[in-house]
């Protein structure tokens, strides 16, 4: 009688160990806002027929760009395509009658990766980038990693948002994302 309690008490304890880590949640409609600019992005600006003002601008630490004539202008939480609207009617006040701009990202701010990864650190933002695919370029799992999913963290207008997504899960620039550690 002893030993089947054993034997039952060891498979529950063997399938308790079994999980595969953390649930993967719902990721909530605000994770997956259109993607907005901020420090550490690059753009190319054309403003066509005015060689003087097409040109590539950064954004700096306060989230601005800085062009000739309309000066400084605010891109920190901006879509390419507000931004674009908005450089249009600045130059529309006075400089231009119809300005026709196009904004598009040149080089994307880094992303980072954490916890459970051969080299955590800042990488280089890579299009069509997923988890997975951050985990390799950061030189694989360790061998404590939950291999299935993943933490990210997302600054969305302003707030941090953090969200449990699976491996295969789309990164975008600016990202955090925690590799998590496995019990057993």
């Amino acid at each position: 009688m002893f030993s089947r309690c054993a034997v039952v008490v060891l498979g529950l304890l063997l399938a308790a160990c079994a999980t595969r880590g953390p649930a993967v949640v719902a990721v909530s409609p605000a994770f997956e806002a259109p993607y907005t600019l901020d420090a550490g992005d690059r753009l190319r600006v054309v403003v066509f027929g005015q060689p003087g003002l097409t040109n590539s601008y950064s954004v700096d630490a306060s989230g601005k760009i800085a062009m000739p004539l309309i000066g400084l202008v605010d891109a920190r939480g901006s879509t390419v395509a507000e931004l674009q609207k908005d450089i249009q009617a600045r130059l529309r006040q006075g400089y231009m009658r119809e300005p026709n701009v196009a904004v598009e990202v040149e080089t994307y701010r880094p992303f980072f990766i954490l916890g459970e990864v051969v080299q955590s650190g800042q990488y280089p933002y890579v299009a069509n980038l997923t988890v997975e695919t951050a985990v390799a370029i950061a030189g694989g799992f360790s061998p404590r990693a939950v291999k299935t999913s993943a933490t990210i963290s997302r600054n969305i207008e302003g707030q941090v948002v953090t969200a449990t997504v699976p491996s295969t899960y789309p990164v975008r620039p600016g990202d955090t994302i925690n590799i998590q550690e496995r019990w057993f």
